[in-house]
């Protein structure tokens, strides 16, 4: 008796964000983020548009034909320093998380800061987000620098 056919998986392919993703990015990452964990409270459409509007913009959004499967906002600069690129914000959407979508989007990111001249790519990840620390590590981030965000609550 023949083996039953793996269902084929859906071929995603990859694309540079343009402004007719900001709503589908948007709602996106309002699905994903945790905007109660600081300090990533800033999850908004000029968090989006800043990056897709600079001058070395490395946005991409993964597509399951119209659908989107995920996204990459990158670009270059980094505090003071114009040589480094920043991959800022990313995201893969959960039906589509453990497909490998989200390290497509990292490569192609990178690939992106790396042809617009950065001598170096960070990113932040979050302590307790282990999967992202994981995607970082496996494709080539090494922690590099601890910070730890000291909060003071107004009293009420």
């Amino acid at each position: 008796m023949p083996t039953p056919a793996a269902p084929e998986r859906p071929v995603i392919g990859l694309a540079p964000m343009t402004a007719t993703h900001l709503a589908d990015v948007l709602a996106l990452g309002r699905r994903v983020y945790d905007t109660s964990v600081k300090p990533y409270t800033s999850w908004s459409l000029s968090a989006i548009a800043g990056h897709l509007d600079s001058e070395a913009s490395a946005c991409w959004v993964a597509l399951d034909g119209e659908r989107l499967a995920g996204f990459v906002l990158g670009s270059m600069g980094f505090d003071q320093r114009a040589d480094w690129g920043n991959l800022e914000w990313i995201a893969s959407a959960p039906e589509y998380q453990g497909q490998g979508v989200a390290s497509r989007l990292v490569k192609a990111c990178c690939a992106t800061l790396t042809e617009a001249g950065a001598s170096a790519v960070v990113t932040d990840v979050e302590s307790r987000n282990t999967a992202s620390a994981a995607l970082m590590r496996s494709n080539g981030f090494e922690a590099s620098v601890s910070v730890t965000l000291f909060v003071r609550e107004t009293p009420r």
